[in-house]
């Protein structure tokens, strides 16, 4: 019976901080700062317009293109006339509503590698790491990437 008590009491202490993490409500504007991709490539900063969230690339590990050695561009874009814009400052996320709960969602994000934009939603996978779902048509038919708080230094 002691077993038991014992092994009862350690599940309820292991289980309870997930539970509370995930039925954890978020605010609005706890997505708002600077992220790390998953890749650490980039830096993006979730900014808010309005009653929308939206991201920019504000940092990149390698931020000269190797052949020209000038500031990369975004040559992947499909439309000819972007292909010349800088990636720094680069607005690569939009439109993104909160749900009141513990989804920012409606939003697209945009692939400087490939040149597509995807339908995409946010969700907050621990406190300091964002789960980015991109898709196309409906979130099954999609990847994930995760997010690592962080801070702009140059």
């Amino acid at each position: 019976m002691r077993n038991i008590i014992t092994t009862a009491f350690l599940f309820i202490m292991l289980v309870t901080p997930a539970l509370k993490l995930s039925a954890q409500a978020h605010k609005a504007d706890d997505i708002l700062g600077v992220w790390l991709n998953q890749e650490a490539t980039g830096k993006i900063l979730l900014y808010k317009e309005g009653d929308k969230y939206f991201g920019k690339l504000v940092w990149l590990r390698t931020p000269l293109d190797s052949i020209t050695h000038q500031p990369r561009t975004d040559k992947e874009n499909p439309d000819a006339k972007l292909k010349s814009t800088l990636l720094i400052g680069l607005v690569n996320m939009k439109d993104f509503s909160f749900d009141g709960k513990e989804e920012w969602s409606g939003g697209t994000i945009y692939d400087p590698k490939n040149g597509k934009t995807y339908k995409c939603y946010i969700k907050f996978e621990s406190p300091n790491k964002l789960k980015i779902r991109g898709y196309v048509g409906i979130s099954l038919l999609g990847r994930n990437t995760f997010w690592t708080k962080s801070v702009l230094v140059q």
